[in-house]
């Protein structure tokens, strides 16, 4: 078992190298990385901050030279993760451990994110107990508040560090001892609105031999599942729920970006996409959404999320956005329209039911889809039985097609 420490040996030679000690009094190999800027390390790294900056682009003393500090911290965490990246590929590397404050941090979790899912990633931070989303991303890091400052050893640190290297340990020198059936892996795609036709295609699919791995469409699910595409851990891809476009799109607070629904295509996945929740933009508590909205058909879902009714126009807009995504499709794709409505919310008798912005968003589909995407419009909502074991259905004949259904 091979630990990579990731960390700033010309401020926290002190604390790196008790995270070291334990490790290695565990039985671990240690391998520390280097990605301290202005000073000399307090001991010999394994890999010095010269050659992670070298790997992020630039030397070490033009750096120090040019004493910006938010320009070192990117050029050190893109060397730091193409260092890992080699370790990795290597052999070198079973998983990481950081410490820091917010410039390792930084640093650290840029090389954790670059690692493969199931690769341990932990980060020990004065930064871990606060807003971690431009940390972990949509990757498995792992973040444990500091405490106190990771500056020197005292009874605290010292337990906060130990606890961090012994979770390592076992991480990274134990297997689950859990029989594991390897099936075709199909990922599909959330919202409290969409549930039931996601749970009635999802029990379809396992019946007939698939996994099924179900992402919440909250911006960094949708990324998880793109990366997990990417990676191969997914042999077809059921996207129920865009609605992350839709927050790209008009500006809510969830969004995947504007790559989402990108990897399926790029790879030649099979993919069944549909509609569910464009309905709605998704901002925080009712007083927070700003104020350009006010007068808009606006939900309170919960104290902690209100949702706004997209108009014709940009449910027009989405329609464009994504026929253009699925016309890139290099594989089997189906685009799904459910005619009455794309989450419970836009059902008739509902808060969202609005036929001319579901119209627009039809009808702009239609419009921009090329001829090799297979349509498929079914008279029902989106959470209807039918619709559910219809697009289930679909992808299982993608995945026949393909040669990855199960056996």
């Amino acid at each position: 078992m091979a630990v990579v420490i990731v960390g700033t040996l010309d401020t926290k030679a002190e604390e790196i190298g008790f995270a070291r000690d334990v490790l290695a009094a565990q039985g671990a190999g240690v391998h520390v990385v280097d990605t301290g800027v202005m000073g000399d390390p307090g001991f010999e790294p394994d890999t010095p901050a010269s050659d992670v900056a070298a790997a992020g682009g630039e030397s070490l003393e033009t750096l120090r030279e040019s004493a910006d500090r938010g320009a070192a911290m990117e050029v050190m965490g893109e060397g730091a993760a193409a260092v890992c990246q080699r370790l990795h590929d290597n052999g070198v590397l079973d998983g990481v451990l950081g410490l820091g404050g917010s410039g390792n941090t930084s640093v650290a979790t840029t090389a954790m994110r670059a690692l493969p899912y199931g690769v341990p990633k932990l980060m020990v931070s004065t930064m871990a107990s606060g807003d971690v989303r431009p940390y972990v991303e949509a990757r498995d890091v792992m973040m444990l508040y500091s405490v106190a400052d990771i500056e020197g050893l005292n009874q605290l640190s010292r337990t906060v560090i130990s606890n961090a290297a012994l979770a390592m340990v076992g991480m990274v020198s134990n297997e689950p001892d859990v029989e594991v059936d390897e099936r075709p892996t199909v990922g599909l795609t959330m919202f409290g609105v969409t549930t039931p036709c996601v749970k009635h295609a999802r029990a379809w699919l396992e019946e007939r031999g698939y996994e099924t791995i179900v992402f919440h469409a909250t911006g960094t699910g949708g990324m998880a599942m793109e990366n997990l595409v990417r990676e191969g851990v997914i042999d077809g891809v059921l996207d129920v729920t865009t609605t992350e476009w839709a927050d790209e799109l008009v500006g809510g607070v969830l969004s995947a970006g504007p790559t989402r629904l990108d990897a399926a295509a790029e790879t030649g996945t099979p993919q069944v996409v549909s509609t569910g929740a464009l309905d709605m933009v998704n901002f925080g508590p009712r007083e927070e959404v700003p104020e350009e909205f006010e007068g808009r058909n606006l939900h309170v879902h919960n104290p902690q999320v209100t949702l706004m009714r997209t108009t014709p126009d940009e449910c027009a807009e989405l329609g464009r956005i994504i026929g253009e995504k699925l016309n890139a499709a290099t594989g089997p794709t189906t685009l799904a329209l459910p005619l009455r409505g794309v989450s419970m919310l836009a059902v008739e008798g509902e808060d969202f039911y609005d036929p001319e912005a579901d119209a627009a968003l039809f009808d702009a589909l239609r419009e921009t889809v090329d001829d090799d995407v297979d349509l498929l419009e079914l008279d029902t909502d989106i959470n209807d039985e039918a619709f559910a074991e219809a697009i289930a259905e679909r992808l299982h004949a993608h995945l026949r097609e393909a040669g990855r259904a199960p056996e």
